[in-house]
């Protein structure tokens, strides 16, 4: 599975991508906010793609998001522990996402790889293409 997401704005118009690949079948999945961030996109995009999936499955979710990577492999045992604060005490930025987030997750078995945006990787490519289809129309 590879996610993406856009926004022209930041807040501003956002959408998000997902392309799903499991032997020879593919799958495409966008949409989009009128009102959002690119982070809340990001986060969006790999819900929606665990959120289809009607059974347990282990997915391969390529990110090009450093906020998503991080905040999966790093944060989100802490913010969970802290009561979904910060080391600083603060609220957790998008805890909603981020707790839709950690349900999914529990529904599966993810291995994470960060992949460079905009570098050629053709599934990333793609999760862009679908991300910035997903863009409401001003």
């Amino acid at each position: 599975m590879w996610t993406d997401g856009a926004c022209k704005g930041n807040p501003g118009r956002g959408g998000w991508g997902v392309l799903m690949r499991y032997g020879d079948h593919e799958r495409e999945l966008f949409g989009g906010e009128v009102l959002t961030t690119n982070n809340r996109m990001e986060l969006t995009a790999v819900i929606e793609g665990l959120r289809v999936l009607t059974r347990p499955c282990t997915v391969t979710l390529h990110v090009d998001s450093q906020y998503v990577m991080n905040g999966v492999t790093r944060w989100i045992a802490g913010w969970k522990r802290n009561g979904w604060k910060t080391g600083a005490k603060q609220p957790v930025k998008n805890q909603d996402l981020w707790q839709e987030l950690d349900a999914e997750l529990a529904r599966h078995q993810v291995s994470w790889t960060w992949v460079h945006g905009h570098r050629g990787d053709p599934g990333n490519e793609r999760a862009d293409q679908l991300a910035n289809k997903g863009v409401p129309a001003a």
